[in-house]
């Protein structure tokens, strides 16, 4: 076993979304020295940087760890493609850049949870901190931090017809989702810089690469945490053909993703004895909730093919288009290259009982069979609505001790009453958006889930099931919670019950699922979850 050389006060794992954004804050105390470690390389691809080069990213093993889950019931019998990022800035150097805090209500939940500190008055200060939004200063906003947010750089006819339809619908039109209270229909803001896609990596790590207390080691696997009398010290990585040892004086910090923040931890021992156990992995702290209350957003994708108006899907066909594109892009960074996968975004109700919006459609001038296939070759467009807040709870469990080894990932999609009535309203709801006035100029056909699927709850629901996919949302799977909470992974401070000298800062440690997309929440925590570190370390 090799030591790496140098002395760390920190090790963090993951130079992901939150990685990238911890590694930049703890480092800016110039007697913190901090260890990143990423499993991924750098970021030295053009696709990384064009907005559309998400298409190329996900489904490759260069950026996409090509996750799949297990076979679904409630998708019947369905495994899903899952992909997270695997280079620095991790899954925001490949995801949809669409920025969406979710809603206060949100935040006050987990207050009422009794996590003080969480409320969305408490947490609106570190969104503001982060950004740097075109929108300017205001009580909402901030501006010159390293997360640029900017206006989308092209609009189509054909989402513009949406949105009156929207409208017709009784559904607000808002020009920022981000306020507390998202409901209204509106182009999504997105984490872009003159058309260009502007990850956690470019924020946030490269700025401060040049800083001699952060040391930054990509290409490295994460085995396991070294724990020595009740407290970690350290973490085993895999760099080559080589098992590395490195040292942490103060903290080791886990920002490897609900999926990559638990394999390490059961890996070394922590996790449900049980399932710990039966892979002849020595249990160091039974901990229930490691893997445990996995939520994601599950997305029906409706396609409805359109008439007598302009989409990507002939465009993208047409080779002098696709070149007048390019060119588009090259003189002005405008044009297609610069879309995210959605542009447009509705958030609505699935029925007047719910007292807020649960429900989300990401809406998309272009329509495929599924992500990875060509476009058709038909004008259409995707309405693709998600339930915001499902009940479903999955786990993430890891398959055997060997890092090299998948983990087992088991959304449990609409597997309660509510998902699945939820999922079949949403349908509903789309039907009746596409048959508003606004749109019969361009004659909407339903191609899928088809004019044959009825409109009862049986078969809805089914449909849900056959058309339904995720959008890439998981967290919860080492959640934050009380004492008292048989599930809680970490406390308040994000510090892990039962064993000293780790901290968990990602995803994973949220509660309860935020409503809508879910990378700057986990930006927000990243920024938290630094504070406490620095905190904890003025204290001591």
């Amino acid at each position: 076993m090799k030591t790496l050389d140098g002395q760390f006060d920190y090790v963090v794992v993951g130079a992901g979304t939150a990685g990238c954004i911890v590694a930049n804050r703890i480092s800016a105390d110039p007697k913190s020295r901090v260890l990143l470690l990423e499993a991924g390389s750098t970021d030295n691809w053009i696709w990384f940087h064009i907005p559309v080069g998400y298409l190329f990213a996900i489904g490759n093993p260069r950026s996409d760890w090509l996750f799949k889950t297990e076979p679904e019931a409630g998708l019947n019998g369905r495994s899903l493609a899952y992909p997270r990022g695997k280079v620095i800035g991790g899954s925001s150097a490949i995801n949809a850049m669409i920025s969406m805090r979710g809603q206060a209500a949100d935040y006050d939940h987990w207050r009422q949870l009794g996590l003080s500190g969480w409320g969305w008055s408490d947490v609106l200060p570190a969104f503001r901190k982060l950004e740097d939004h075109f929108l300017g200063d205001s009580d909402h906003h901030g501006v010159g931090g390293g997360w640029r947010i900017e206006a989308p750089r092209l609009s189509w006819k054909v989402l513009d017809a949406v949105s009156d339809a929207a409208a017709q619908m009784g559904i607000r039109k808002t020009p920022d989702f981000n306020t507390g209270d998202n409901e209204g229909v509106g182009y999504f803001h997105v984490n872009q810089k003159f058309g260009r896609r502007w990850s956690s990596a470019r924020g946030f790590l490269k700025p401060v690469l040049s800083r001699h207390n952060l040391r930054v080691e990509t290409n490295v696997l994460a085995d396991r945490l070294i724990i020595e009398d009740g407290r970690v010290v350290g973490v085993r990585f895999r760099q080559g053909a080589d098992f590395v040892e490195a040292r942490a004086n103060r903290e080791v910090i886990l920002c490897a993703g609900s999926i990559g923040s638990v394999q390490v931890m059961q890996r070394s021992g922590i996790g449900p004895g049980e399932w710990l156990r039966s892979l002849g992995i020595n249990v160091m702290l039974d901990r229930q909730g490691v893997g445990r209350n996995l939520q994601d957003h599950l997305q029906q994708r409706a396609i409805y093919k359109v008439h007598g108006i302009r989409t990507l899907n002939e465009t993208y066909h047409s080779l002098w288009r696709r070149a007048a594109m390019g060119l588009d892009y090259a003189v002005r960074r405008r044009g297609p290259l610069t879309m995210a996968p959605s542009q447009l975004g509705i958030f609505t109700r699935s029925d007047d009982s719910k007292d807020r919006a649960n429900i989300q459609f990401h809406i998309q001038p272009l329509s495929l069979d599924k992500f990875g296939d060509p476009l058709h070759r038909f004008p259409a467009i995707t309405v693709a609505a998600c339930n915001l807040r499902p009940t479903s709870r999955g786990t993430i469990k890891i398959s055997a001790a060997s890092p090299d080894a998948a983990p087992a990932i088991s959304p449990n999609y609409l597997s309660t009453v509510e998902d699945k009535q939820v999922a079949a309203d949403a349908i509903r709801v789309t039907r009746r958006l596409m048959r508003q006035q606004a749109l019969q100029p361009y004659r909407p056909e339903e191609y899928l889930p088809g004019p044959s699927v009825g409109d009862d709850d049986a078969s809805l629901a089914k449909a849900a099931g056959d058309i339904g996919t995720t959008i890439f949302h998981p967290v919860g799977t080492a959640k934050m919670g009380l004492a008292s909470d048989p599930l809680a992974v970490v406390d308040e401070r994000l510090r892990v019950r039962g064993l000293a000298g780790l901290r968990v800062i990602d995803a994973s440690i949220m509660p309860t699922i935020t409503s809508g997309n879910t990378n700057t929440p986990t930006a927000m925590i990243a920024e938290k979850g630094a504070a406490f570190v620095l905190d904890d370390a003025r204290r001591a």
